[in-house]
């Protein structure tokens, strides 16, 4: 069986199904894994062509992945090299693979997570302010990822560019489906586009995913307040150690 989701562009990427990718593709993924026992299509994603929950001897594991011709496996190498770097808060990846015309990511499956509610009273909304601040601590590594100056150069006047410019790691897509809710507090997924840039990038855009929920002006400016590299100290230690891998 095969699903559609349709990305925020418009874009209708199709969902395949475990039983209906190729014996290849299978062996490709169970000579990592182990007999797959299980596997359930995750339907809320909406950038990948597989994604699914597979049962193993090890375990759960959540595999994503694109057909090597379409051109978001980019965004698959990014988040690939990225991840190292952010496992004190995302899930670690397992393994990359690429094979019998597929390039796959297989991360830790965080059991009981569920995606974040940005609705406005939403007991979600500080414990997710918390995970963005402790990600506006983390300096970029010296890696080739796109920088904010370069990404939006399109859309700011050149001498406003330097307003981009900085050295925080940035997500830059806090849509919801990117944050996974769990007991212990948000995970921060879908590295698609990690980036180079200031800090107060993340914050923004997290903002302007709470206006899309029907969040009140006044709720906006006190939750704006929260966010930023001088409050994430505080709630940083709750989170060591829960890495799922």
């Amino acid at each position: 069986m095969r699903q559609q989701a349709v990305t925020n562009s418009g874009i209708t990427v199709q969902h395949t199904d475990w039983n209906d990718l190729s014996q290849a593709v299978r062996d490709l993924v169970e000579a990592r894994t182990g007999p797959v026992r299980a596997a359930r299509t995750v339907s809320a994603g909406l950038n990948s062509q597989l994604a699914a929950v597979l049962d193993t001897a090890n375990g759960p594991l959540f595999v994503k992945g694109l057909r090597t011709d379409h051109p978001g496996v980019v965004r698959q190498h990014g988040e690939a090299m990225i991840n190292l770097h952010v496992l004190s808060l995302a899930p670690q990846l397992r393994w990359q693979a690429e094979g019998a015309g597929w390039n796959l990511l297989a991360f830790a499956y965080i059991p009981g997570a569920r995606h974040a509610d940005y609705s406005p009273g939403s007991a979600d909304l500080p414990v997710v302010v918390q995970v963005i601040n402790r990600l506006q601590e983390i300096p970029c590594p010296e890696l080739p990822v796109k920088r904010a100056e370069q990404r939006w150069a399109a859309y700011v006047d050149n001498p406003d560019l330097g307003l981009l410019t900085g050295a925080t790691l940035l997500h830059t897509d806090f849509n919801p489906l990117n944050v996974l809710m769990t007991a212990h507090g948000a995970w921060i997924i879908d590295w698609a586009w990690p980036t180079r840039g200031a800090a107060f990038i993340d914050p923004a855009c997290f903002l302007l995913r709470l206006m899309l929920a029907g969040h009140p002006g006044r709720s906006i400016s006190l939750l704006s307040r929260r966010t930023g590299p001088s409050t994430a100290q505080n709630g940083r230690r709750e989170h060591e150690d829960r890495s799922p891998g």
